[in-house]
């Protein structure tokens, strides 16, 4: 069986049966328990089950974590994710071609991004709105379905446009960032735009606070092999930062 195969089949039953043991897959899949817990995890970071004391159960019939209410997230930590903002501006030049997310710290970004010519490509409703005053800047938004809470657009109307486009820098925050369990969000529609983000930029910038770090979101976005630069906070505990240090090549940048 291939190992395609076998993540499918695992996937197949949990759904069916709601929960199922280590020992019970290891048997019908013919391979080590070692190797089923290992498929275990790589499923879990693909939201397609959720890792439970001696097995896995289906996340099938759980509701999604809803997303915070976008003025909600606006004030949560809104200092440290200002000098994040303030700091990812530094990275720009004029003439760059860029992408921001709909993070609240995207947007303080688009606040402080002076007036030079610049390409900004957005899902984010309130950071085109904050960039339409500035007559250098050029703002395309991807259109789509409009998540209400976050004031985004996600979809596949939204991922189809992303793929018309290619930029030198995305800039994007997420709800988790955990050592062993990469990038996640709250959830598919989210995770889904900011994987096509990810993939359509020559370097990627996560802004995250230290608040963010140690938690695992509902749906998987990324490895953190795939960012090349992460802008957060001094509240970062520095055991985290030695982490960082010796097991990626990620350029870590506090404020």
């Amino acid at each position: 069986m291939l190992v395609a195969e076998r993540y499918e089949k695992i996937a197949r039953l949990v759904n069916e049966r709601g929960s199922i043991r280590v020992t019970e897959l290891s048997e019908l899949c013919q391979v080590t328990e070692e190797t089923i817990r290992r498929d275990l995890d790589r499923l879990e970071q693909a939201g397609r089950l959720r890792r439970s004391h001696g097995g896995a159960v289906s996340v099938k019939d759980q509701p999604q974590q809803p997303e915070i209410p976008y003025a909600e997230r606006e004030i949560t930590h809104a200092e440290e994710k200002r000098r994040i903002a303030q700091e990812a501006v530094k990275l720009i030049k004029p003439k760059d071609r860029i992408l921001l997310d709909a993070s609240t710290t995207a947007w303080y970004m688009a606040s402080y991004l002076p007036d030079f010519p610049l390409t900004v490509l957005t899902n984010s409703i309130k950071v085109a709105t904050e960039l339409s005053s500035k007559e250098k800047i050029e703002v395309i938004s991807t259109g789509g379905l409009l998540a209400q809470r976050s004031l985004s657009f996600v979809g596949p109307l939204a991922e189809r446009s992303l793929d018309l486009y290619h930029v030198d820098k995305v800039f994007f925050s997420c709800k988790g960032v955990h050592l062993d369990r990469g990038i996640s969000e709250s959830n598919e529609l989210q995770a889904r735009i900011k994987q096509k983000m990810i993939g359509m930029a020559d370097s990627v910038i996560l802004l995250a606070d230290a608040s963010k770090f140690g938690i695992q979101a509902f749906t998987h976005v990324a490895e953190l092999g795939e960012i090349d630069t992460i802008i957060t906070d001094r509240r970062i505990p520095q055991e985290t930062l030695q982490a960082l240090a010796e097991r990626t090549e990620i350029a870590v940048s506090t404020v």
